[in-house]
């Protein structure tokens, strides 16, 4: 997957934007405001998931691609690098799964306009 693809991919996704709060070089995606997603767009290297923390070390022992998350809560986030290994479609299912995560987290007020868009 390359930075184009996994821009798309993320903005595919209903209630998504894409900002860049940090630097301009750190893209960010969130869903109804929480973040879900990020990169580096100048160094597309690897890419930053939220993950459930169980499978988020299960992920890491698995895979030598996934990291515990750079400059994030360890606990909750890994590091994806874009080294080849893992398949497009298996980063589609994490992008998937990060999604999911936090919109299952948002205000129940949130999760019902999300339900509408």
């Amino acid at each position: 997957m390359n930075i184009e693809g996994f821009r798309k991919y993320c903005l595919s996704k209903r209630g998504v934007t894409e900002e860049f709060p940090f630097d301009n070089n750190t893209l960010v995606f969130k869903v109804m405001g929480k973040m879900f997603a990020l990169t580096n767009v100048e160094n597309f290297e690897s890419i930053n998931l939220k993950c459930e923390p169980e499978l988020a070390a299960q992920l890491r022992e698995e895979h030598a691609a996934v990291q515990p998350g750079y400059h994030m809560n360890k606990k909750h986030w890994n590091t994806v690098v874009m080294d080849g290994t893992i398949s497009d479609k298996l980063l589609r299912k994490w992008i998937d799964g990060s999604y999911d995560l936090v919109a299952a987290s948002l205000p129940k007020k949130d999760q019902q306009v999300l339900k509408g868009l």
